[in-house]
């Protein structure tokens, strides 16, 4: 059965006419989304297998087999690379050692997210224990009705245990191995710094944080238990009550911004976009009021410097030192151009010009920070070492680009484009995000302009008046004046 027939075919679907049937409709498509991930996941599988065999026909070593495969899944599922690693393992998990489970996720039993806490519980397992606690809890035959993630969860982990707890206590030994640090956006400029740490060093962290905090408070400081806590962990990582003195924040925005008050939003690297007036607030820190950090730093001051010289205040020590590069793009597309070092605080300014430009990992679907800067086409094979041929990779996806099979070659576009060919021949576009000031109405992040929208409109109606014009002028006599 061809899917894209299918896939017209639910296009198709209209609301019914009551409530009781509405209902009806949204349980039987997600039952149509619970099998259509289990087809997924035999696909997957069986796409696995056959990239494993063609890799070793082509004298790969063994312990190289499968490379590549999570990135080729992620591209065609729209998701990031290592999301696609993911996909691929709880794929070979149910296909291989828990038929049972996939069966109740083609039946729709259980919606992809509850098939993978199942399978996540019992990866401690042996794939013998893993298969027998598969068949203990006969997902497809009703056993989870009505249960949420949590009974889910508990009845997984409690099978797992009782089939065999030493691998259970060997995962929480080796679980401090995974201890990380990640920060992720949160609405209103905020963000979330998570850490994850072992319950010892966890509790000894937060109970140091509280300790402080309430110290704090008993002397009278107004700031909440919370405020405070975060202050002194910002305090104490980065050294200086602000966070930001001697720490690149690389606050990307357009001169009017800066010098003008415009609304133009700005971007900062690690987060994305910021409001305009936040981001003059963050250049310009107001002192702190009513105990709580302004701005995103308590100094008095902001010194500016350009080209290695001196500050601009001339009294008490500044907040923080403020360098400015200039960044030329293109009008319209916001292309960037080249790259105005006036700092000079690293020799490497085709760096500067790449993170600047890219933001995060090019491979398209992948937004993880840069890790790597590469030449599309290799250096080896005659690739220049320039802008043009230039991409910001994670570390991840610049390694799946040397695999055999994998090839990317610049194309034209509005901005820097590159595509990318996968192994089985399908091709990715990916253009550099815009930068702050291009405009964007009616066009898609490649910069083409949409049909039937705002800009595309504006454009039709410029032309018809030009065309207007232009017959105006073939009829009319050379005596009459013209009226535009």
């Amino acid at each position: 059965m061809a899917v894209r027939s299918l896939a017209g075919s639910l296009a198709a679907v209209r609301p019914c006419g009551d409530g009781a049937g509405m209902i009806a409709q949204l349980r039987e498509l997600e039952d149509v989304k619970s099998a259509a991930a289990a087809a997924q996941a035999r696909i997957a599988v069986a796409f696995d297998a056959l990239e494993r065999r063609a890799q070793r026909d082509q004298g790969v070593p063994v312990a190289e087999l499968g490379k590549g495969v999570g990135a080729q899944i992620a591209l065609s599922r729209r998701e990031s690379p290592s999301r696609g690693g993911r996909l691929l393992g709880l794929a070979k998990a149910l296909v291989a050692e828990m038929p049972r489970t996939l069966a109740a996720l083609a039946a729709g039993d259980l919606n992809e997210w509850r098939a993978t806490l199942l399978v996540r519980e019992t990866a401690c397992l042996s794939a013998a224990d893993r298969a027998a606690v598969d068949g203990e809890l006969a997902a497809d035959t009703g056993t989870f009705a009505g249960a949420g993630d949590r009974a889910v969860t508990a009845a997984a982990r409690a099978a797992a245990y009782r089939r065999d707890p030493r691998p259970v206590a060997d995962r929480a030994a080796h679980a401090a191995t995974d201890r990380h640090v990640s920060l992720r956006p949160a609405p209103d400029t905020m963000t979330y710094l998570t850490a994850l740490l072992p319950a010892r060093e966890g509790v000894a962290v937060y109970t140091a944080l509280t300790g402080h905090a309430g110290a704090l408070r008993s002397g009278g400081d107004p700031r909440s238990r919370g405020q405070l806590m975060a202050d002194a962990l910002v305090e104490r990582v980065t050294g200086t009550p602000g966070g930001i003195t001697g720490v690149q924040i690389q606050l990307v925005m357009t001169d009017r911004t800066l010098f003008q008050g415009d609304s133009e939003p700005a971007r900062l690297p690690g987060y994305g976009i910021v409001p305009a007036a936040w981001a003059r607030t963050l250049l310009t820190p107001a002192p702190a009021r009513d105990g709580a950090a302004g701005g995103g730093a308590t100094g008095s001051g902001t010194s500016v410097k350009a080209d290695g010289g001196g500050t601009a205040s001339g009294g008490s020590p500044p907040a923080f030192a403020l360098w400015l590069r200039r960044l030329y793009t293109a009008p319209g597309t916001g292309d960037l151009l080249a790259l105005d070092s006036r700092a000079r605080l690293f020799p490497a300014g085709l760096r500067r010009f790449l993170t600047a430009r890219d933001d995060t990992c090019r491979t398209p679907y992948c937004d993880a920070p840069i890790r790597h800067l590469d030449h599309i086409i290799p250096w080896h094979r005659g690739g220049a070492t320039g802008h043009a041929n230039g991409s910001s990779l994670c570390e991840a996806c610049n390694h799946t680009k040397e695999i055999p099979g994998w090839a990317a070659q610049p194309r034209p576009g509005p901005r820097h484009t590159l595509e990318l060919t996968t192994p089985t021949g399908h091709t990715y576009s990916s253009t550099a995000p815009p930068l702050p000031g291009t405009p964007m109405t009616g066009t898609t992040m490649a910069g083409i302009p949409l049909p039937g929208t705002l800009h595309d409109q504006t454009r039709r109606r410029r032309e018809l008046r030009h065309h207007a014009k232009v017959k105006i002028l073939k009829r009319t006599p050379l005596s009459t004046p013209l009226v535009a």
